[in-house]
């Protein structure tokens, strides 16, 4: 070595004094350090995760809870709207109702009315029909007799007494086959036939009765149908 020269001695990069420091203190002290430490990183981890998935999920969260109370508010509304709709409307049923009902009322009085008149004028038809030919009561004698039991006396025919003349005077040989009876109590187009062991009515007026109980029947059985059928 040169003389007046002198070897540089540098100083250490880290003076490493921890572990003398540790060593100095006690083993529980140590120990209490690591766990303070990963307990306040444990803290800090959460705390900063928790604030930044704040961060991130409040507008979600936001859109979402706006969404679902749209649409609660909008289905509040509605079903608000329809109880008000229900009750305002209800008055109006009411009164629908009853001019149903008086429909149906006077749909009934109509068709009772009209088939009253067609038994009417059916039966002024009838009336005219045999004042023109009188005769024509022998035909339903003939098919009265025809349901009746085989007759082994007299028939007798009871007719209203201005019928019974003209009769006579029309078709006596047709008249003769019976004993033709005069009855004042008996109508225009009345008779009664008697064979000694049975007797029948073979007027017009009953077959007329009994046609127009069909009519009444089959008129307000369509119309019980059209009031089922009806909303």
């Amino acid at each position: 070595m040169a003389p007046g020269i002198r070897l540089y001695k540098f100083p250490p990069l880290v003076r490493s004094t921890a572990p003398s420091e540790a060593m100095s203190g006690q083993p529980g002290d140590a120990q209490q350090c690591l766990e303070d430490a990963y307990r306040q990183g444990l803290d800090s981890g959460y705390r900063e995760g928790h604030e930044a998935g704040m961060a991130e999920g409040r507008p979600e969260g936001v859109a979402a809870g706006y969404r679902e109370g749209l649409e609660q508010g909008r289905a509040e509304a509605l079903e608000q709207v329809r109880r008000e709709f229900a009750a305002a409307m209800a008055p109006v049923d009411a009164l629908l109702a009853e001019l149903t009902a008086a429909q149906q009322d006077f749909k009934s009085a109509l068709r009772r009315e009209v088939v009253d008149l067609v038994g009417k004028v059916a039966s002024q038809v009838v009336r005219s029909e045999l004042a023109l030919k009188p005769v024509q009561l022998l035909s339903l004698v003939d098919e009265t007799l025809a349901t009746m039991p085989t007759a082994t006396g007299e028939v007798r025919v009871f007719l209203n007494p201005e019928e019974c003349r003209r009769i006579g005077e029309l078709a006596p040989e047709r008249a003769s086959r019976w004993t033709l009876i005069p009855d004042p109590a008996l109508g225009y187009g009345e008779c009664r036939v008697s064979t000694g062991e049975a007797e029948a009515d073979a007027g017009c007026q009953q077959r007329l009765e009994r046609c127009m109980s069909q009519v009444r029947e089959h008129v307000l059985n369509d119309q019980d149908g059209e009031a089922d059928a009806s909303p």
